[in-house]
């Protein structure tokens, strides 16, 4: 009698793992790149800040964003970081923006700074964005990593 329990639970198993991976055949990763960067007007003394990311869905099902959660760090220092679920639908084959609004963490960003003046003569800063896509249970995480530089000498210049 346990023999049979066995096998009808290895058979549960073995049919539920088939059936979850045949949901999503061929499922690629969606493409997510920064577009915009820019300071924004704030309501207090804490600089406030805009990112633009586009994201691109090259699969045949639609993209239903839960949430997002993203961290951007300057010359190894975590400046800011947030979440966002006001996110929208990316249709199939279809692309789409995200307008992400955050703030600095100012406690966090005094040690990138203290740096910046004791460096006073940098020409670069280097940033890196990471950001968590939630796409819902049936989809694999969407991990993005940005990196780059940017020109204290020369406006809105990327390297």
């Amino acid at each position: 009698m346990t023999k049979i329990i066995c096998y009808v639970l290895f058979s549960l198993c073995l049919l539920f793992t088939l059936s979850c991976a045949t949901l999503q055949p061929g499922y690629e990763t969606p493409t997510v790149s920064i577009t915009s960067f820019e300071a924004i007007p704030s309501q207090g003394m804490i600089p406030q800040f805009q990112i633009g990311l586009h994201i691109v869905n090259p699969n045949r099902s639609p993209l239903d964003l839960k949430g997002i959660s993203y961290t951007i760090t300057l010359e190894g220092h975590k400046i800011m970081t947030g979440v966002s679920n006001q996110l929208p639908r990316i249709e199939a084959y279809g692309e789409g923006d995200v307008v992400l609004n955050a703030s600095v963490d100012l406690f966090s960003s005094i040690g990138f700074f203290t740096d910046l003046i004791r460096n006073q003569k940098k020409d670069m800063i280097s940033y890196s964005l990471n950001a968590k896509l939630d796409a819902g249970s049936l989809h694999p995480l969407i991990r993005v990593t940005k990196k780059g530089k940017i020109s204290l000498t020369q406006p809105n210049q990327h390297q």
